[in-house]
């Protein structure tokens, strides 16, 4: 991988991981255009990855700190109620890695077609969200699990992950300002998660595949771009801004499925 394909991966990578577009899709395009293979590249994969959750603590930060400072009063309060839903959030992917981990990976074979149908799915999801009550609910733990149940779905490349977490708040009546930061938030462990197995399972050969310069290149194209795109998309959700994304997935999930053929 050169540094240009790895700047144009790290900015798909940084957009996509926040707006309700699917970056596992974004980048299963973007690969089978530049005819690059993450299969041989697992130190990118990581890289870009830690870049956007860098991205996202750096967003939350204040929300994070003071999440953790209530935590270790161990007193059952509002912030450790938080905490509790994040991790309750988290139980439907859990069971998605340790069960099904081979399943999903099977998925990520460059089929551009399978790719484009869970586009004009995410699609469907966020037009839906026009017509959603907008109930001004907190999260409740229940929430949180269809929220949860909602993410491990969106393991499938194709269907966004921030899309159909922040669709599925909004169809619970959960309050806009509220649910693309708990959307944002509950993925911070998953992903570091998924990293480390990542690496735990791979060989050495596939870590030192990449040279340094295009790993640089590539965190820096997705963690600026996940600073912007994460600020930008808790301003789009509190707006209700999401039928315009909803159009953009129905035209390149349609151009995916016709270049299929």
């Amino acid at each position: 991988m050169n540094w240009i394909e790895a700047l144009i991966l790290g900015i798909i990578q940084g957009l996509t991981e926040f707006l309700p577009v699917s970056s596992s899709g974004h980048l299963e395009i973007g690969k089978h255009i530049l005819g690059v293979e993450f299969a041989e590249n697992l130190t990118f994969t990581v890289v870009v990855h830690g870049a956007t959750v860098l991205s996202t603590i750096v967003v939350f930060r204040k929300t994070i700190i003071d999440l953790f400072r209530e935590l270790f009063t161990f007193k059952w309060n509002e912030s450790t109620k938080y905490i509790a839903k994040i991790f309750v959030s988290m139980i439907p992917v859990l069971l998605i890695g340790l069960f099904f981990r081979d399943q999903v990976e099977s998925l990520f074979d460059g089929n551009i077609l399978f790719v484009g149908c869970m586009l004009l799915l995410t699609s469907a999801l966020l037009a839906f969200t026009y017509y959603a009550k907008d109930r001004q609910k907190d999260i409740s733990f229940k929430d949180s699990f269809i929220i949860g149940i909602a993410q491990a779905i969106a393991v499938i490349p194709g269907i966004s992950r921030s899309g159909a977490t922040i669709a599925t708040g909004l169809y619970l009546g959960n309050k806009k300002e509220l649910i693309a930061k708990f959307s944002f938030l509950m993925v911070i462990i998953p992903i570091l998660g998924a990293n480390a197995l990542d690496i735990i399972d791979s060989d050495f050969t596939a870590l030192g595949s990449t040279s340094t310069f295009p790993l640089i290149v590539g965190f820096l194209a997705a963690f600026i771009t996940g600073l912007l795109a994460c600020t930008w998309m808790i301003n789009i959700v509190k707006r209700g801004k999401l039928i315009y994304f909803a159009a953009y997935c129905f035209i390149i999930g349609t151009l995916a499925i016709v270049f299929s053929f």
